[in-house]
């Protein structure tokens, strides 16, 4: 039950800034709109901060993603683009979907069968994802002496949140939405990582799904996913039911195919824009899989902990993000 509802608050968190939709996240693949990243820098730094004094209490661990170079940087790119055709997260997608966002659902089955194919070419991929540079973060590099570890630490933390509030400026949008939004997060994953002794996540759940539905369980990579992909469904099924019930109490629930950035860019032909939220959900969670998670799992919660593996995954998902979106998005 309190899975549900932490999925539930992620996802009216989310909501509040209008973080899942997406001319917001396709918006950041044309450097048109920064919410994302700043909410992104500003849930990290908090987040870091929060985190690292909560583990140094004794009230949560690390749980760290070892730094797989192949798998991170070419997972990364794929990731980025799939984020920017697709126009949301494995996490965001579910509350648009709630929301009545067509495109959002096609996407899901997208992500299901990205889930799939990784599970069944797994074995015969998994030679070429090393080097497995190992398992590092900040903390492992200075934990041994907290009178440095703790002061580096959270000018780390408060070199994020800088960069939040530099990229806002530069923005020059009045809407501070993002600001609740991130700090909400942060806050969420913190209390996650105490209560539930895990990170939030959420494409673990696309293949572990859609294995299931398939009945391709009897294998190695589908029993290391069972217990987080158990958990990242029920969290999910929190996210969407708040898109649901969100948008019915604000009575913004529209069942749409079309959003209009992408019509600005695209054009209104719903087979077109089905095809390319299908390609974009497969392409997004396939990504995430050879990285070991995504923008919720990954680059935030990873990035609360200063793991190496999720820093270098964030760039090179906005690297992904913003190529796709220079040579994707283009007007007639």
């Amino acid at each position: 039950m309190m899975t549900l509802l932490f999925g539930f608050i992620f996802g009216a968190l989310l909501q509040s800034a209008k973080l899942n939709r997406f001319d917001t996240i396709s918006g950041m693949a044309t450097l048109e709109n920064y919410k994302v990243a700043k909410a992104i820098a500003l849930a990290i730094g908090v987040g870091v901060i929060l985190l690292n004094i909560e583990i140094g209490l004794g009230l949560a661990s690390y749980h760290l993603k070892p730094l797989i170079m192949v798998g991170i940087v070419l997972g990364g790119l794929i990731f980025g683009t799939g984020m920017a055709i697709l126009g949301y997260c494995p996490g965001t997608v579910m509350v648009s979907a709630g929301e009545g966002s067509l495109d959002a659902m096609v996407g899901i089955l997208g992500g299901l069968a990205g889930g799939l194919f990784y599970t069944l070419i797994l074995p015969s991929v998994s030679g070429i994802l090393g080097p497995n540079v190992g398992t590092f973060s900040l903390f492992t590099a200075l934990g041994s002496s907290p009178m440095i570890f703790y002061p580096v630490m959270v000018l780390c933390g408060l070199a994020f949140i800088a960069a939040a509030f530099v990229i806002h400026r530069l923005d020059k949008s009045p809407d501070k939405s993002w600001i609740i939004a991130g700090t909400g997060i942060a806050i969420l994953n913190a209390f996650v990582f105490y209560y539930a002794n895990r990170p939030i996540g959420a494409s673990t759940s696309f293949p572990y799904l859609a294995d299931n539905i398939f009945g391709a369980v009897n294998n190695n990579y589908f029993k290391q996913i069972s217990e987080p992909g158990s958990w990242e469904v029920i969290f999910l099924a929190g996210s969407f039911l708040s898109g649901l019930v969100i948008s019915l109490l604000r009575k913004d629930f529209k069942i749409r195919m079309i959003h209009d950035n992408w019509e600005r860019y695209k054009g209104n032909n719903y087979g077109k824009r089905a095809f390319w939220a299908f390609f974009g959900g497969f392409i997004l969670i396939f990504g995430a899989r050879m990285a070991g998670g995504c923008t919720s799992g990954h680059i935030i919660s990873g990035g609360m902990q200063l793991a190496a593996s999720s820093l270098v995954f964030a760039a090179f998902v906005f690297a992904g993000l913003l190529l796709t979106g220079k040579f994707f998005y283009t007007r007639k």
